[in-house]
């Protein structure tokens, strides 16, 4: 008998393939992200930036390129290495990096996401920046340190005239020049920050690096700094804003990498730190050993000084966080829509959709919070501004970066084992998500600050409540939480500083709701109070009471690409 053999049965058999791959969510690439943001395009125009949509969508596409979004993962894949000496031996401090970190670098400094609303000052100019950081911080968030650093280092340096005249043309530059060499011979630089010793952390009055006049004392004179500096923020700028302790007290100074005759100066690089996150980016331990530095402001008032700068840095940890959560929100979505379990797309079963709505809640009341801080800088003339810009800072930059760990582990849980992986970017968005709480001023520090405020100045509370009261009548539980929080602040002032972080809680949950409501979008505004201003919500995502459209709201913030 000569039995026929099916050719394909044994194919089938002996070769590799075990099975088709199916019910995988494509990689969420090729689109644009400001395009697909919903509540960012409302965002722009409700807090006067109209004027950069065409320029925001051109770079929502750049920034959803698959070519840029690739450049994130090399540059985390690819740490920073310290190289303290050449190969004779000289003392260079030199950290190198992989091109990747460079060509985002280059990209946010074409951008002038460093300099726009100082080189380029108009309405709507820090709403526009937010914008274009929010959008570049969702690719990589670590090399954003620099960039923050840089843009927020120009306040401080217009207190002293004689170096801003130098240095901030160089800042204001949109050219970039990694390059380790002194600065004379540079168009463009960019600025670091070196606050904190191992003694003293956030309590930098601790601080034991001494400043010696090297000739007469006095701003803008130089003084040579021997001591060290725990964390130095982005070692291989041009130069860093530096706290060190003054025959007058504690002051702010301007350090550079370089000697103005060309020699190396003595900020020696010991280490760079192994960090959990925000790897890409270089942190480092450095001793000073008589390096030449230049006074900013008066002897004693290092803190006033470097508080400009600081102010900045903490409004960009808010856009930072609020970044985060939208990449994190995008990224699940956009996977709930592909992914089925059970017999149904994920983004379409009513326990999955109540997690993603919360999430989505979360990250557009951040956004929401950040942005109306942005137009808070654009009119900073305004004193009621001022005042809400002064406390609510504070208050955003606290509460913003608390909430953005937890939704970001929410976010990786949803999408599942895969979300866990190093190929996909939740791991990273994960370990990314604590650094801006911690940094520029913890949570009990961000809280004191606003207790600080309103000590020193009284209105600030009361410009915070006129601008949250705009949204009264429009919710119930929100005029109920608000008529609460008030009778709150005024009760036992003896122990506020006790009660400090769940009356910032409430001063941001307030806050959030307000802006919500005053959108326009009342099935984000509705969910937003009904979900956050309860004591019957739930500690965990997921926990929206019946009733909310968690289908429109997961449609909303969808990108509908793949």
């Amino acid at each position: 008998m000569n039995a026929k053999v099916d050719v394909k049965t044994q194919e089938d058999r002996f070769l590799a393939t075990t099975h088709e791959v199916l019910n995988q969510s494509p990689v969420l690439e090729n689109y644009n992200l400001f395009e697909q943001d919903t509540a960012l395009r409302e965002a722009i125009v409700r807090e006067g930036a109209s004027w950069a949509h065409d320029d925001l969508v051109r770079f929502g596409g750049i920034a959803g390129d698959a070519a840029t979004i690739e450049l994130g993962f090399l540059a985390n894949e690819n740490k920073p290495v310290l190289h303290t000496h050449d190969r004779r031996g000289e003392r260079v401090d030199l950290v190198k990096f992989h091109p990747a970190y460079h060509e985002l670098m280059r990209i946010a400094i074409e951008e002038g996401l460093h300099s726009s609303p100082w080189s380029e000052p108009r309405e709507g100019a820090h709403v526009a920046r937010a914008a274009k950081y929010y959008m570049h911080s969702q690719v990589e968030a670590a090399h954003c340190c620099p960039i923050t650093m840089t843009f927020a280092a120009v306040p401080s340096l217009l207190k002293q005239p004689d170096l801003g005249e130098r240095w901030i043309p160089k800042i204001l530059s949109r050219q970039y020049d990694p390059r380790n060499v002194p600065d004379g011979g540079k168009s463009a630089v960019t600025i670091g920050m070196a606050m904190t010793e191992k003694q003293g952390g956030s309590d930098v009055r601790a601080n034991t690096t001494r400043a010696y006049p090297v000739a007469d004392s006095g701003p803008g004179r130089a003084y040579e700094l021997v001591g060290h500096k725990y964390f130095v923020s982005a070692p291989m700028c041009d130069a860093f804003l530096v706290l060190a302790q003054a025959p007058g007290g504690l002051s702010c100074f301007l350090l550079p990498r370089w000697r103005p005759d060309g020699s190396k100066n003595p900020l020696q690089i010991q280490r760079l730190k192994n960090k959990m996150g925000n790897v890409a980016n270089a942190s480092s331990e450095t001793e000073l050993r008589g390096a030449t530095a230049w006074l900013i402001g008066e002897e004693g008032r290092g803190v006033p000084t470097i508080i400009e700068m600081v102010a900045m840095t903490r409004f960009d940890c808010m856009i930072g966080s609020s970044a985060g959560m939208r990449q994190a929100v995008a990224q699940v979505t956009h996977h709930c829509r592909h992914r089925k379990a059970f017999g149904a797309h994920l983004a379409d079963q009513p326990l999955m959709q109540n997690v993603l709505a919360d999430l989505i809640l979360e990250s557009e009341a951040a956004l929401a919070l950040t942005m109306r801080m942005a137009r808070a800088l654009d009119h900073q003339g305004s004193e009621q501004e001022r005042l809400l810009l002064r406390l609510t800072t504070a208050v955003g930059k606290y509460w913003i970066c608390k909430r953005t760990p937890n939704h970001a582990y929410e976010a990786m849980e949803c999408i599942g084992g895969s979300g866990v992986m190093e190929d996909c970017i939740m791991p990273r968005l994960f370990r990314e998500s604590p650094v801006n709480a911690i940094w520029e001023g913890s949570g009990n520090v961000q809280c004191l600050d606003v207790l600080r405020a309103m000590d020193k100045e009284p209105g600030v509370l009361d410009a915070f409540f006129s601008e949250v009261s705009a949204a009264q009548g429009e919710n119930r539980l929100f005029d109920a939480f608000l008529t609460q929080l008030k009778t709150d602040f005024a009760a036992h002032p003896d122990d506020i500083a006790y009660r400090a972080r769940n009356l910032v809680d409430r001063l941001a949950l307030a806050m959030q709701a307000s802006l919500l409501i005053r959108t326009g979008q009342s099935q984000v505004a509705d969910a937003f109070c009904a979900g956050r201003l309860q004591s019957s919500g739930g500690l965990n995502y997921g926990n929206l009471p019946s009733g909310v459209d968690c289908k429109a709201l997961i449609q909303r913030a969808t990108p509908m690409v793949g």
